[in-house]
């Protein structure tokens, strides 16, 4: 099997504590991984599976583990067929819900089909629902020797404290710049010439994924940067009163909540920065952003920020896209100079 340190070499240090671990038998029964989306934390989750399912593990020295690639569990696993691993992640509800963490717990207290040991990943424990959580925690509490959880978590979407105490915690980093460009260089130079995205299409997918890569690719031949764009010049033609807020959300609409949120939360997260004297991640809306850094206090940033937030917990039920986009359209114009009235 491939090495995933070699294939993205920004997972290395994550791969190899586990590895280091597995060689001196004190793995936990419980990791829980937080990384920035897109950074690669399933790829690293499923090659640790295939680490711990594999029967014939080789030792190339100093601890460094790997799965050989070659034994029934590992051709189990690259059919994407192996019973002794599960895979848990949001349905259609947005949130990862308790039948799932109960058909978890039913896993994990069985005896393994064919390997010697089974896993189960929560792809992601920051949308298990409160009644997924609680389920979750009782199985977190009685750990069994045969069984190991990987706990999957976005970057600052928080995970029960209840949970994170029962857990590892492992960071997957993103990548310096050119270790993303290098990466994603690779992954379109396979491509069919005419598939394949520019230099310019692939310098801004980086930018507008923060570098992470997997992301970025998605991005890159995909059409978010597109819609991206008009949906950015509709806030910007918003924010100066040349369109009404209607007209503005039904271009976040295209992109579907999840994405029209996260560019909300981006813009935000760069205006706290800006406010801190730092400079934006979003090249493109650098103007705009320092703009309203000099004309608010830093704690708007935050505000704004916590609107996000309230806007991921209403889109568990469903909530309008255009609903969503309209009222944090409407939060960010009120960072907008009043204009003084003539005297």
């Amino acid at each position: 099997m491939s090495d995933i340190a070699q294939d993205m070499p920004w997972l290395a240090k994550a791969w190899h504590a586990v590895q280091h671990r597995l060689a001196e038998d004190r793995l936990p029964h419980a990791l829980l991984v937080a990384g920035e989306r897109g950074v690669g934390k399933r790829a690293w989750a499923e090659a640790v599976a295939g680490l711990l399912l594999c029967d014939r593990r080789e030792d190339l020295g100093n601890g460094n583990l790997v799965a050989c690639g070659h034994c029934k569990q590992c051709e189990l696993l690259r059919a994407g067929s192996h019973p002794d691993l599960r895979i848990y992640a949001p349905e259609k509800s947005r949130m990862v819900k308790v039948d799932q963490v109960r058909a978890l717990s039913t896993f994990a207290v069985g005896s393994p089909q064919v390997a010697h040991h089974k896993v189960a990943i929560v792809d992601r424990a920051d949308l298990l629902n409160i009644n997924a959580a609680n389920a979750l925690l009782k199985t977190l509490e009685e750990p069994l020797p045969d069984v190991t959880l990987l706990l999957l978590q976005e970057s600052g979407r928080p995970v029960l404290p209840t949970i994170r105490s029962r857990c590892q915690a492992l960071t997957i980093p993103v990548p310096a710049e050119e270790q993303a460009q290098n990466w994603l260089a690779a992954q379109v130079s396979g491509l069919e010439e005419d598939q394949r995205p520019g230099a310019g299409v692939l310098a801004k997918s980086l930018m507008l994924a923060g570098n992470a890569p997997r992301l970025a690719l998605e991005y890159a031949t995909g059409e978010f940067p597109g819609l991206r764009d008009k949906a950015f010049e509709a806030f910007k033609q918003f924010m100066k009163g040349q369109i009404t807020v209607g007209d503005a959300a039904k271009c976040f609409k295209t992109i579907g909540l999840e994405d029209t949120l996260w560019l909300f939360e981006s813009w935000a997260a760069d205006l706290a920065r800006c406010s801190a004297g730092g400079q934006p991640n979003d090249t493109e809306a650098a103007d705009m952003l320092m703009f309203l850094a000099r004309s608010n206090p830093p704690w708007r940033a935050h505000e704004l920020l916590d609107r996000v937030r309230q806007s991921r917990e209403a889109a568990v039920y469903n909530a309008s896209p255009e609903l969503e986009a309209s009222q944090l359209l409407t939060a960010w114009r009120d960072l907008m100079p009043r204009k003084r009235a003539a005297g």
